[in-house]
């Protein structure tokens, strides 16, 4: 009923599949749609686009051009940039699900009356601005911070030369891995909550050692959870620019920082939408293989 009226289940689930529909249709479709069209443009003289129609002088830029897409494919500068960004990205994703899986795993096999406050400790740190977040791992990574000092002390011990962590790839990673951590833990416990605990018993009946009844029987089970968190993990990270900005200096540039100077120092809306474009079909074939991978394993 709706309205007081009788509804039929196909205007039903128009019904429920509209505000959805509507809202991907005016935040995805066609902001992607304008910047498919803005990549086929000429910059402005003065930044943003060039008009479609020109004036009629002979020098003036207008209309459509494949410019942007030959100076993309034709500099391997490029290419290596989002090769960069693939190794960064995939690094924080194994690094999350090494960090993530055991913290997961001991969430769920909590006691219930304890599982809410470990879940939300996870949480926590969104409850905080994400720039306060990434600032203060200046602090602790600085050239005079405790970390830093126990760090190059341990290292001295060892007979290895003090190393700077702030501005390097090192800094970059660790910003990364701790900013999308939480993505990795929630969609692993989920999974591993669910399970049933008389598998691993009847496992342990057949003789299967610790390690055997985890490998044999609770990894394979959690192959969603991991696959839904390496997907949530791997594609923000590919295209993050502020912490490379704030952690990496000039050594952590990766696709995230060239599409921002496209659009914000440079003012090449079109260059910086191709790379937009390419950026964003690279996670759409990432987050569908992910798709894909976990839909063979429920088979």
């Amino acid at each position: 009923m709706f309205g007081g009226l009788a509804m039929s289940p196909r205007a039903a689930r128009l019904w429920i599949s509209s505000p959805p529909l509507v809202y991907l249709l005016v935040f995805f479709a066609i902001p992607a749609l304008i910047m498919v069209l803005a990549s086929f443009r000429y910059a402005g003289e003065l930044g943003g686009l060039a008009p479609l129609v020109g004036s009629g002088d002979p020098d003036e830029l207008a209309g459509l051009t494949l410019e942007n897409y030959q100076r993309f494919f034709g500099d391997s500068i490029y290419l290596e940039l989002f090769l960069k960004s693939f190794l960064y990205a995939s690094t924080t994703t194994v690094l999350c699900l090494v960090l993530a899986y055991p913290l997961a795993l001991t969430i769920a096999r909590s006691h219930a009356k304890w599982r809410d406050l470990l879940v939300l400790l996870v949480i926590l740190p969104f409850w905080s601005n994400f720039l306060i977040r990434v600032y203060a791992w200046m602090i602790i990574l600085g050239p005079q911070s405790a970390f830093t000092r126990v760090f190059n002390g341990a290292l001295g011990l060892a007979g290895i030369e003090p190393v700077a962590l702030l501005f390097s790839p090192v800094a970059v990673v660790i910003g990364l891995v701790y900013v999308h951590l939480p993505f990795m833990v929630l969609p692993l416990y989920a999974n591993l909550e669910k399970h049933d605990p008389s598998l691993l018993d009847a496992a342990q009946d057949l003789g299967a050692g610790a390690w055997q009844r985890f490998w044999r029987v609770t990894f394979p089970l959690s192959l969603p959870g991991v696959y839904a968190g390496a997907a949530l993990v791997f594609i923000p990270a590919l295209g993050i620019f502020a912490i490379p900005d704030i952690l990496g200096g000039t050594d952590g540039l990766l696709v995230g920082n060239v599409i921002k100077q496209q659009f914000l120092d440079a003012r090449d809306w079109p260059f910086g939408s191709v790379l937009s474009i390419v950026l964003t079909v690279l996670a759409v074939l990432f987050a569908g293989m992910a798709a894909w991978v976990a839909r063979g394993q429920r088979l």
